[in-house]
């Protein structure tokens, strides 16, 4: 099992420790409410230097990522980063992943820890034919996510470079608490605004201590994978693992919005063709209307209670103090409004389909 350079300060601060993604990782610290409320309210720093990373650079680089990623990467820029994921040849998904442009022939593309060999193996098979530069640099690199209302400005209070100014999914590369070469990021997994940083590891235990200093007067807190968790939730953003996998329809998954298949992708006859004609499922959110917490694979019915679907994430919203869940229901059950039910604990507990995110 592999830790991240900021283990020690992990079991310094008496964190739950469990595996994840093949790494030791902090599942909480002072408690999940806690620490999500603080993100929601203030600023929380999480340790996500299990995600993996690869570089892809050259003259090909281009006409590569435009093969592999659905989204049309024709539309970045040096400075800018685009949500993605890569499809397969049976229609499902690989992965989900963020491209950032470094430069006009250099792309950076971060995947999910559990799929890093997954991902590097899918690149290179298609790498055959374009022969881009590719760089497996997961090992190199560290990352800390700084996320909430007050993020920006605890980072700001370490670094030259103007951050209030960064539109969301931006980057540069500046100097950050006397180090160099640090890539900030205005992307993160939360919903509440701030950046995630990448360095070398190297300089992990000096920019740990920088950020929490500098987020005292805003009462930072390190913050655990389960608030990542119930954060990501409260948005309605997918989970690899949960509510896509490799054989999810992306279409299904309400991830139209990043599929352009007018850009030749790998398979993308088939997403053209599921777009025009829809599909048998659709990915929901739905708020519980009583006690209870819906969790993965519960099933999900109609008044009648004939079974209509799944659940795939569920969890009680902190902000909300309510419970909350995404599945997937047959088209019909899917408006907005509409009652269904939850099993839970051998009680039909009705809910009602709500469109994310939960919270505005």
């Amino acid at each position: 099992m592999k830790i991240t350079p900021f283990n020690d300060f992990h079991l310094e601060l008496g964190a739950k420790m469990a595996p994840f993604g093949g790494y030791q990782m902090p599942i909480q610290y002072s408690g999940i409410k806690q620490e999500h409320l603080a993100v929601r309210s203030g600023v929380g720093v999480f340790d996500v230097s299990h995600m993996g990373e690869f570089t892809v650079e050259g003259a090909q680089a281009f006409d590569l990522l435009q093969f592999i990623c659905s989204n049309d990467i024709s539309k970045l820029q040096p400075g800018k980063a685009q949500y993605n994921y890569f499809p397969n040849e049976q229609g499902g998904i690989v992965d989900d992943l963020i491209v950032y442009q470094v430069d006009v022939q250099k792309y950076l593309l971060v995947v999910n820890a559990a799929n890093i060999e997954k991902d590097w193996k899918h690149i290179q098979k298609y790498n055959q034919k374009y022969k881009a530069e590719l760089k497996d640099i997961s090992e190199k690199i560290a990352l800390l996510a700084i996320q909430g209302p007050d993020a920006i400005a605890t980072v700001q209070s370490l670094c030259e470079a103007n951050l209030t100014t960064m539109e969301h999914y931006s980057h540069l590369t500046t100097t950050l608490a006397g180090i160099d070469d640090v890539l900030i990021a205005t992307t993160g997994y939360t919903g509440a605004g701030g950046v995630e940083i990448y360095f070398d590891p190297s300089n992990a235990r000096h920019l740990w201590r920088a950020i929490m200093e500098a987020g005292q007067d805003y009462g930072i807190i390190p913050v655990g994978l389960a608030a990542r968790d119930t954060l990501r939730l409260e948005m309605g953003y997918c989970l690899y693992g949960n509510e896509i996998d490799d054989n999810t329809s992306p279409i299904s998954a309400g991830l139209g919005w990043v599929t352009r298949p007018q850009t030749g992708f790998l398979n993308a006859e088939t997403h053209q063709k599921t777009i025009a004609e829809g599909t048998e499922e659709k990915l929901i959110g739905f708020i519980i209307e009583e006690r209870g917490i819906a969790r993965s694979g519960y099933g999900l019915f109609d008044v009648d209670q004939n079974p209509i679907g799944r659940v795939t994430s569920g969890t009680q919203s902190p902000s909300l103090q309510k419970g909350i869940g995404m599945g997937y229901v047959k088209t019909a059950h899917a408006q907005t409004g509409h009652t269904l039910f939850v099993e839970i604990r051998e009680k039909f507990v009705p809910a009602t389909v709500t469109k994310p995110p939960f919270i505005k």
